[in-house]
């Protein structure tokens, strides 16, 4: 009898609110909205969805706490299979990603709190905690591509914010608090058996109390300057929702007419991102991967066929044919001011976009050189068409080293050290300023449309096989104006950073790419959890 009382009250309650809301709050509050997001957030006028107790929050208060659903305040796709996808793909295998869009059909029929745990259970059973970091390194890219300009205008506004999110913790927390500054995330916590994920997700009507007096403040709970946003009903029965003053709803037709946040406004910009997927894998996007799959497998092994066994006047109309694209330019001088024949070969200095960048820049040429690597795999090296040496990592070693190579021919160097996949230029080392009294920067861009050509946690030894396997990749090569070397001068301490930071400059200015002071530990320390440093 008890729990019947209850639920009539309940009943009464809600029904009190409707009418409260029917009568006396659409215009007022519509008015308040419009004050604080500015036009980009309009209520939903249905009133039976608009739950409000008192004044909406002006924007002039510094104490405001929002707390949000991720999914239905700030992404404008209303699908989360992509994110799943990636899961399955990334962190799991290729034959894992074919069951999920197999069964995906089948998941559509059900509930929508039920297709959520079937794509739970299809993405994460057998995934080890300890190694999955596709939440850090591959989904916040996918996520921020996803986020509405106006949805992130409003959750910006707040000094203080809690995202609460449908979508297992570890695969929004990154996202949220690197890249969106959240206080604090609310996830789905996924139960764990012997160290692995088993595809089943932790109830999660329990409220960390301590997590939020910790953003809210300590007499928060009891008179919290709170109010919420998010898209349904059932939103509103996460706890989180029962603190706010008031709650505001967002809706479908609402988001598809919500602009893509520009990278350009991201809070902190996105440089570092793993996996191997270029592209975000809806379901028909996925479906063409998998049926491209197979030819794709077979134009990689035939274009590096092509490349391992004809010279580069033959290969390169040939590869040209099968949709790669070589695109080249110079502004160089490779004559020494003297006019002296230089003793030593030429020395290339590019910046690094993939394990190819060597290969492109000899068929630009059209002559081989040499290259030296760092963590090359034995397959890539025993592949390779041109000569490539290991370096060391002890500096005068690899000096000396080099020294060598540069008297029998030319050497093309990478000293950012490691790959960098958006338009940033990381910190170069400044050791190729002393190897030769001429040194020519090559700026060097690639695009793909299907797979990404690096890794910082897969095998490296399968690089080059995923960039052959897209459709059409192409490189830009740009050969610069020839810049001094120190290899004649005596005071090399400080001039060699000066030399270093003008190569970088000039690549960055040519490419139009940042230029910044994040090196190889910074990258693999964010993608795989380790200082770059192979044994």
């Amino acid at each position: 009898m008890a729990i019947n009382i209850s639920l009539f009250r309940e009943l009464v309650f809600f029904f009190s609110k409707i009418l409260l809301v029917h009568y006396k709050a659409p215009r007022y509050l519509q008015r308040k909205v419009s004050n604080v997001f500015n036009n980009s957030l309009k209520l939903q006028k249905s009133p039976s969805f608009l739950v409000s107790n008192e004044q909406f929050p002006s924007d002039e208060h510094d104490d405001q706490t929002l707390t949000f659903n991720v999914e239905e305040t700030l992404l404008k796709s209303t699908s989360l299979f992509p994110y799943f996808m990636l899961v399955a793909f990334e962190a799991g295998s290729i034959p894992r990603a074919f069951l999920l869009l197999v069964l995906y059909p089948m998941i559509c029929l059900f509930s929508k709190e039920m297709r959520l745990k079937m794509m739970v259970m299809v993405s994460f059973f057998g995934i080890k905690k300890d190694g999955f970091m596709v939440g850090r390194a591959v989904l916040p890219k996918f996520f921020l591509e996803d986020v509405g300009l106006e949805g992130f205008e409003v959750v910006n506004k707040c000094k203080k914010k809690v995202g609460v999110s449908e979508l297992p913790h570890v695969m929004v927390e990154s996202f949220l608090k690197e890249y969106l500054e959240v206080d604090l995330v609310v996830g789905k916590e996924l139960k764990v058996f012997c160290g692995y994920f088993i595809g089943l997700m932790e109830d999660n009507k329990k409220i960390d109390m301590d997590n939020l007096k910790h953003v809210l403040g300590e007499g928060a709970i009891e008179d919290p300057n709170v109010f919420g946003i998010c898209g349904n009903k059932t939103s509103l029965n996460h706890p989180f929702f029962s603190f706010c003053k008031e709650i505001y709803l967002t809706n479908g037709e609402m988001k598809r007419k919500w602009q893509t946040l520009s990278s350009e406004n991201y809070p902190k910009p996105l440089i570092f991102h793993d996996g191997r997927l270029a592209f975000r894998p809806t379901p028909s996007f996925t479906l063409a991967l998998f049926m491209w799959l197979p030819f794709g497998i077979f134009l990689a092994i035939f274009r590096g066929v092509i490349a391992l066994c004809f010279p580069y006047n033959i290969a390169t109309p040939i590869l040209s044919f099968t949709g790669m694209r070589i695109l080249s330019t110079t502004t160089q001088t490779t004559t020494p001011s003297n006019g002296e024949k230089s003793s030593k070969g030429q020395l290339y200095v590019c910046n690094h976009k993939t394990l190819l960048d060597p290969l492109y820049l000899s068929y630009a040429l059209n002559k081989p050189l040499t290259a030296v690597t760092y963590s090359l795999s034995k397959v890539s090296e025993v592949l390779a068409p041109i000569k490539t040496v290991r370096l060391t990592r002890d500096r005068n070693q690899d000096g000396i080293m080099m020294e060598k190579l540069l008297k029998k021919g030319d050497l093309a160097v990478c000293p950012e050290g490691t790959t960098c996949r958006e338009p940033f230029l990381l910190r170069f080392s400044p050791l190729f300023t002393e190897l030769n009294d001429q040194i020519v920067p090559v700026a060097l861009d690639c695009h793909v449309t299907m797979f990404y050509g690096t890794t910082a946690s897969g095998l490296k030894c399968l690089d080059p096989i995923f960039f052959l396997m897209n459709p059409r990749p192409s490189y830009t090569v740009q050969l610069l104006g020839a810049v001094p070397g120190l290899a004649t001068c005596q005071d090399r301490s400080q001039l060699r950073f000066d030399v270093a930071n003008h190569v970088q400059r000039e690549i960055g200015e040519a490419l139009s790419f940042e230029c910044t002071k994040l090196t190889r530990k910074d990258k693999y320390l964010i993608l795989a959890g380790n200082n770059g440093v192979v044994s």
